[in-house]
């Protein structure tokens, strides 16, 4: 069966729909709309700044690090919002393309499934450890579709191995350097978020009494 891209995008497109249209009914039902929309309008901008400084080295980036930090302390919706206006916003700077609502699914994939994961990824270091690596090779795996579909419109099996194999020191250095810079920003990050949780009530009782593991 081949996957066409005019059908891929269509897939891609539905996806981002729905999932911005989750956002908005989530802030309809809550009183803290405008807070939450600061902390995520700041977190997103933590990431663009964090992939615009770090542009002159390929693969070495914080996005993923703080998209999955927006997922675990605010919430599936808040982590993928974040994981796609990364995307969207970052590529005034690196270029919009066909790429661009590729890379938002992804990176907003990546931040929801961290919210979900929120109460394990929080407290258990070796498992957000692990995560952190695991969405970067999840990244390189599900961009190489990606570029296997622009080339040829449709998904190439023996095409798309040959991007994996060579994209696989990127894959390498992207998943590494999620690991780093979790460990540098988990703790100092983790608490000034757990700090914002409870002084303006973004979360409830029960989980905002839950601090980062040391």
């Amino acid at each position: 069966m081949r996957f066409h891209l005019a059908v891929v995008y269509g897939i891609v497109m539905v996806i981002l729909m729905l999932a911005f249209r989750q956002f908005f009914v989530m802030l309809e039902k809550k009183k803290q709309d405008f807070r939450l929309l600061v902390v995520i309008s700041v977190l997103t901008a933590l990431s663009v700044t964090g992939r615009l400084i770090f542009a002159v080295l390929p693969g070495f980036k914080p996005v993923t690090a703080v998209v999955i930090i927006s997922g675990i302390y605010f919430g599936k919706e808040a982590g993928f919002l974040t994981g796609s206006l990364t995307a969207l916003i970052s590529n005034i700077y690196f270029g919009q393309g066909a790429w661009t609502p590729f890379q938002m699914m992804v990176w907003g994939i990546i931040g929801g499934i961290a919210g979900i994961g929120s109460g394990f990824l929080r407290n258990h270091r070796s498992g957000l450890y692990l995560y952190s690596a695991a969405a970067g090779a999840v990244y390189s795996l599900l961009m190489d579709i990606y570029t296997v579909l622009w080339i040829d419109g449709y998904l190439n099996g023996s095409r798309y191995l040959t991007a994996l194999l060579t994209s696989l020191p990127f894959t390498v250095i992207y998943a590494g350097s999620n690991v780093i810079f979790m460990m540098v920003l988990r703790k100092p990050v983790g608490r000034k978020l757990m700090r914002v949780r409870k002084k303006f009530g973004l979360e409830s009782p029960e989980n905002v009494a839950q601090s980062v593991r040391k």
